[in-house]
This record gives C-alpha cells, sequence and structure tokens, in this order.
C-alpha cells in the first residue's frame, strides 16, 4: 500500500504523526517513535495536538455564522472525527470544502472518504507554490473566487522557515479572495522555556523544519487582515463560550491552561 501511494515507510510523516497523537490509525512504526517522544519525554505534549483540533472546530463553526459557505484547508492532515466539511455542513448543508496536503497518504484517505460527496475533495499540493492550488481544476470547480472564502491554515505555518515566507503565503491569498473572506491561523507559540525548546528541538531533527514564533510574529502573519476578537490566544481559551459540542473550556482561565497548552496560539481575521 505504502509503496503504490509512493510513500516510503521509513521516513515519518507530519501528518502520520499528528494522526497517531489524535489516537488514529493511519501511521507507521517510523511515526509512533516520533509520537511516543512526545507522549513519554515529553508529557502532557500531546494536548497540543488536542487543543488544536477542537478550536479548529470551532473556527469552523464561527466562519459558517460569518456567512462562510466556502472553505480551503491548507493542511488538512488525515482524516479524523469532525473534519471540515462535516463541521461546516452541519450548519450550511451545501458548504463546499477543498482539503489542500502533501502527503500523498492524504491524498488516498483522503478521497477513500469522500468518495461519495460532491461539494467536498482533497488535492495533492503544496503550500509553497499557492498559484498552482489556485488554479488546480478541482479548487476552480468548487471554490467561487468572487464571493467570500474561509481559509484556513491549522498548524501548518510553523512548518515553515522564515525563509519560506510564510505571511507571503498567506498574504497571497489575502489578495485572491473576495472581500469578507475570514483566515484562521493556529500556530506554534514559543514560551522561551525548557518544553518550547526540547519540542522545537525534536522537529527540527526529524524533518528538518518547525518554527516556534512568538505572538508579535504570528500575528504579523495576518498581515493587512483585521484580527477579530479575541486576538491572538492560546487555542483552549478562543471562542470558548460557542455552543460546539468540541468546547471543553467553558469559563476556563489562563491559569489553568497546562505550559503545553499555551504553547499552540490561533486567531481569526477578515478581510474588509
Amino acid at each position: 500500500m505504502a509503496d503504490d501511494l509512493g510513500v516510503d515507510p521509513s521516513k515519518p510523516s507530519i501528518a502520520r504523526v499528528y494522526d497517531y497523537l489524535l489516537g488514529g490509525q493511519d501511521n507507521y512504526a517510523v511515526d509512533r517513535e516520533v509520537g511516543d517522544f512526545f507522549r513519554n519525554d515529553l508529557p502532557g505534549s500531546v494536548a497540543i495536538a488536542f487543543s488544536n483540533r477542537h478550536a479548529l472546530v470551532r473556527a469552523v463553526e464561527e466562519m459558517t455564522r460569518l456567512g462562510i459557505r466556502q472553505f480551503i484547508d491548507m493542511g488538512s492532515g488525515l482524516p479524523t472525527a469532525d473534519n471540515v466539511h462535516q463541521v461546516a455542513q452541519r450548519w450550511i448543508p451545501d458548504a463546499r470544502v477543498v482539503y489542500i496536503d502533501n502527503d500523498p497518504i492524504v491524498l488516498a484517505h483522503g478521497r477513500a472518504l469522500l468518495a461519495d460527496e460532491k461539494t467536498t475533495t482533497v488535492i495533492q499540493a503544496d503550500l509553497h507554490d499557492p498559484l498552482d492550488i489556485r488554479t488546480h481544476p478541482e479548487v476552480l470547480r468548487l471554490i467561487d473566487f468572487e464571493q467570500p472564502i474561509g481559509v484556513i491554515f491549522s498548524a501548518t505555518l510553523h512548518h515553515l522557515q522564515d525563509e519560506e515566507n510564510p505571511a507571503e503565503v498567506v498574504r497571497f491569498w489575502a489578495e485572491e479572495t473576495a472581500p469578507g473572506s475570514v483566515f484562521y491561523i493556529s500556530h506554534f507559540r514559543s514560551g522561551d522555556n525548557a518544553e518550547t525548546k526540547a519540542a522545537e528541538e525534536m522537529l527540527q531533527t526529524t524533518f528538518g523544519r518547525g518554527r516556534w514564533r512568538t505572538d508579535e510574529e504570528i500575528l504579523a502573519l495576518f498581515g493587512d487582515l483585521e484580527v477579530l476578537q479575541p486576538g491572538l490566544v492560546a487555542c483552549g481559551l478562543w471562542r470558548t463560550t460557542t455552543e460546539s459540542g468540541a468546547v471543553t473550556r467553558i469559563g476556563a482561565s489562563v491559569h489553568e491552561l497546562t505550559v503545553w497548552e499555551q504553547l499552540i496560539a490561533c486567531g481569526m481575521a477578515h478581510k474588509p
């Protein structure tokens, strides 16, 4: 199966490690080895994955409340519970969703999941080449660039080094989308502590990339977009007063967050 997909099972994949940390089955021994480092050597760090996922669910729900009916998920990862199209279609039954990922196994599993879907698709593409995504036939089939779009960068931009210009990637989409579009970013947040340094070193050693950024650096990724309330905050505290079934921290305060939960932050911005 791995060879048929062009996957090298001897090399770990960011998407498959994330899948393992969330309790999925679509991973190999090499991915589990990396995941077990976070589980065993950095106890509590797995909370980052769950905090990020729950915030994504709330973000999609919020986008639907803002009138968004079409979505592009940049770096979707392997299918799990409450995928973007499932959340969106609970509120907007005909919502259109395009998933983007550069991992061939994500493409295979995504296509299997979406085989009967008419308003959702997944394509294999690279964030580094936004024009290729913008002109892809499947994107053009489902996405109307004359109407507002929900653009999602959930735990993806921190895998781009500074020299890869993640802010330029966001700016491209800000320029290509219609007024009223909404952008969501979640990102590893530098804590200037031992936990941050250990996790960042593991990602750099394993994947050759991974950049924790300060709040100011993450906010700068939004460029000229208007950041919505409550600004950039820990994912565990972002919009936790929604009625989503995924919310687990209604009424929580920042002091209740673990050091790990404070290391993933998110925010949403609007294109006027």
